[in-house]
């Protein structure tokens, strides 16, 4: 299936994109929102990162006529500031993360990312890595399996689906995607698995998270990301889970928060400290009517955006 990308017109239009500014496009995926950057651009740059090395071979070919725009690098953007300063980049005037999973990642069975598709249990992002979604559901104890299905899937029925694990395991590995949906079935109450939804769905996403790291990565790309913005400069950022809009919102929060002054002390307005970003978005934008019928997966995004000042 071709990559959508998502909110794709409200995040570049949001970033107030300069013809000759220094860009970021932290999670690249097929290059749907760096060609759009790209399009705007005369003289600038856009610096594009991604940990999935298949994913930037085809987004080179699909961007071959923006060559000299764009700067392709291989890395999680955990590691943004190192990244970029090795190409010779110390402030940016815009970035954007798109922190949703890409559809051919999805939609490729090989990845084992999906409970649709009958394949080995991976997940990995980046393949060169050596946890994987297999390794997670055969080796972490059934206390840590309760622990990442209830935070990161927001799992309720976390120590029922972990003790399934645990107990199927000790008859053989559980190998599959299609081998976890099964005990995942069995695990829950029958009136569960007529609700609405795939009921593998919150264990899948808290594997997924688990195993790459994403809610670590996310706190720490973005904080050294921000810290890279020159005045002016602008962060967008489009979540799909509550969990990273949570992170999200609240780090947006607290930079756009002037911090607090007594009033007790006789200072001047000119004297108090101010805030170093502020809120371009102050509730999050999501998905129009159009877009919302043409890619299901927009239905959960929600895109924030902040700027330096």
């Amino acid at each position: 299936m071709e990559h959508v990308s998502v909110l794709l017109r409200e995040t570049v239009d949001l970033l107030n994109v300069r013809p000759e500014g220094i860009y970021c496009d932290a999670t690249l995926g097929r290059g749907g929102h760096t060609r759009c950057l790209a399009e705007k651009l005369t003289t600038g740059k856009i610096y594009a990162i991604d940990k999935d090395a298949q994913a930037i071979e085809e987004s080179k070919v699909n961007l071959k006529s923006f060559e000299d725009r764009v700067t392709f690098i291989h890395g999680d953007f955990r590691d943004i500031r190192s990244l970029l300063e090795n190409a010779g980049v110390r402030k940016l005037n815009g970035l954007m993360m798109d922190l949703g999973v890409s559809s051919p990642q999805f939609d490729d069975p090989e990845r084992g990312f999906s409970y649709r598709y009958d394949a080995r249990l991976d997940m990995r992002m980046d393949r060169s890595q050596e946890k994987t979604a297999y390794m997670v559901v055969n080796t972490y104890t059934e206390k840590d399996l309760i622990r990442i299905l209830r935070e990161y899937g927001e799992e309720r029925y976390a120590p029922l689906i972990a003790r399934a694990i645990v107990r199927q395991r000790q008859t053989q590995p559980i190998s599959t995607t299609y081998e976890l949906t099964d005990v995942i079935r069995s695990a829950l109450p029958e009136r569960e698995l007529h609700k609405k939804g795939h009921p593998a769905k919150q264990t899948f996403q808290a594997l997924r998270i688990e195993v790459n790291d994403e809610l670590t990565a996310l706190k720490e790309g973005l904080q050294d990301a921000l810290s890279m913005l020159d005045h002016g400069g602008r962060c967008a950022v489009i979540t799909f889970h509550s969990l990273e809009d949570r992170i999200v919102k609240r780090m947006f929060k607290d930079l756009s928060t002037a911090p607090f002054a007594d009033p007790r002390l006789p200072l001047k307005e000119t004297q108090m400290e101010q805030a170093s970003f502020s809120l371009v978005t102050r509730k999050p934008v999501t998905a129009d009517e159009e877009e919302l019928e043409e890619n299901h997966r927009s239905h959960s995004a929600k895109l924030r955006v902040i700027e330096r000042i």
